[in-house]
């Protein structure tokens, strides 16, 4: 079962990072076509900015959740790395709850917002884009790393091996 469970959160992690990869390359290609339109043609992309900035977001918290699943996010572990190896791996264990209860209150905060941007057809000033699709990609990847964190606690357990260690959670 726990095979499965893997499985499944790998092949999530793979549509996750085509998906970030592809906003991220569409950033760029924008941004390359804003800049040579401005200095060879001396015309911009007026929406350009916002465009860019709203992939930009969605690359980094689509990111984050694959980040969580290889325990590579940013951790101040300086005192834990020296503890005995039960109390590291509590922390360890205490650490992942405490992010995952983090992820999720932040996404349920921002339900309301999410909601009044939707019922108000609130949009962005330039490129016209409705603001619940840039904002949802901040609850969408925090659930997505908590869920992701989850599995991979009850799948591998309470594992922090080093970064190229962690690789074995890829296959």
């Amino acid at each position: 079962m726990t095979n499965i469970i893997r499985h499944g959160a790998n092949a999530l992690m793979a549509v996750l990072r085509v998906t970030a990869g592809t906003m991220l390359m569409l950033s760029v290609g924008i941004n390359f076509v804003n800049i040579i339109g401005r200095y060879v043609f001396s015309v911009s992309l007026y929406w350009a900015e916002e465009a860019m900035l709203f992939l930009m977001i969605g690359c980094v918290f689509l990111g984050a959740s694959q980040a969580g699943w290889l325990n590579r996010h940013i951790r101040m572990d300086v005192v834990v790395s020296m503890l005995p190896p039960r109390a590291r791996k509590a922390f360890d264990v205490l650490s992942d709850l405490v992010t995952i209860a983090t992820c999720i209150a932040i996404a349920v905060f921002s339900w309301p917002v999410m909601t009044m941007l939707y019922q108000l057809d609130q949009r962005s000033e330039t490129a016209n884009i409705p603001l619940v699709i840039p904002q949802s990609a901040v609850p969408v990847g925090l659930i997505l790393m908590a869920v992701l964190i989850a599995v991979r606690l009850i799948t591998l357990g309470a594992r922090h091996d080093d970064i190229i260690a962690s690789r074995d959670i890829e296959h």
